[in-house]
């Protein structure tokens, strides 16, 4: 029979997903045929923890040393591949009993039973254990976004604040160097025309100090002084740019729709699975006790 697909893959794809992978042995078909050894050599490779042999319809087997010869033929062509080649081989027998037909031969098929709710158990275990360390981990990584955010807005803010002082500082210098030279320089009748007489008279005033200073500065080295305040001026503009860089920040709308889904995990999952926890450990005890 063809498929519209590689079913030997398609096996060990479901082998990858499955909890436990069942081989049963047929005393009667062709079991032991290459094709069967081979997938199940592939996936005993990568599961060898999961992967069960039994030998079904073992009450077909005829009597028990039929069966024996049966279960030893079979271990001994598993054994031969490499990757099946292990101690303490165990393959169960199992069988569905037949009121009409009654058998003598040993029915393992409880512990089969056994085996799977063990492993059911074990898996919903596992998944309710998973998701509390998921919520804790949405939680922790919900905290440490929001920490980031607040960070990079406080590091914005003090990159503002010091790209503003020297992008102030580097237009007040050379503001401050022009005053100093109308002071110093500039005609008085200009000034009175510009700022009227009482303001020309305290600017002159308060720019007397300075202007002193200024004056003592032969002219060689008042080029020096202004060349330097306009390098510093600029100098102040360049590094304004530097330090005003800013760090990404997360939108209103974005902080707010992870502090609701740390909200939801927290006030609705966790407590959904607590629920499912106490029902499966409720669950495991009626069981126990039936």
């Amino acid at each position: 029979m063809k498929y519209p697909f590689d079913v030997n893959e398609t096996i060990l794809w479901l082998g990858d997903l499955c909890d436990l992978i069942f081989v049963f042995f047929d005393p009667i078909g062709q079991a032991l045929c290459k094709r069967t050894l081979n997938i199940v050599e592939r996936l005993n490779e990568k599961h060898s923890d999961r992967i069960r042999f039994y030998l079904s319809k073992a009450d077909e087997a005829g009597q028990e040393s039929d069966r024996q010869r049966v279960l030893m033929q079979i271990v001994q062509e598993l054994c031969k591949r490499p990757g099946l080649n292990k101690t303490g081989f165990e393959m169960p027998t199992i069988y569905i009993p037949n009121p009409n037909k009654p058998s003598r031969c040993t029915n393992q098929i409880e512990d089969v039973c056994k085996d799977i709710e063990k492993t059911i158990n074990q898996t919903i275990q596992n998944t309710l254990n998973q998701l509390e360390r998921d919520c804790e981990q949405i939680s922790s990584l919900v905290d440490q976004a929001i920490k980031i955010d607040d960070d990079a807005r406080q590091h914005n803010f003090q990159a503002k604040i010091r790209g503003m002082g020297l992008s102030l500082l580097g237009f007040l210098l050379p503001v401050l160097l022009m005053m100093q030279l109308l002071a110093a320089s500039g005609p008085r009748d200009f000034l009175r025309n510009m700022i009227g007489e009482d303001m020309a008279e305290a600017f002159v005033s308060f720019m007397a100090p300075t202007t002193a200073f200024w004056e003592m500065v032969d002219e060689e080295n008042q080029l020096v002084i202004l060349t330097c305040v306009l390098v510093a001026s600029g100098l102040c503009l360049i590094l304004s740019r530097y330090f005003n860089q800013s760090k990404p920040t997360l939108q209103r709308r974005s902080k707010k729709a992870l502090l609701w889904k740390q909200e939801f995990v927290n006030t609705h999952v966790r407590p959904e699975k607590q629920k499912l926890y106490s029902e499966y450990l409720q669950q495991s005890v009626s069981e126990h006790d039936l």
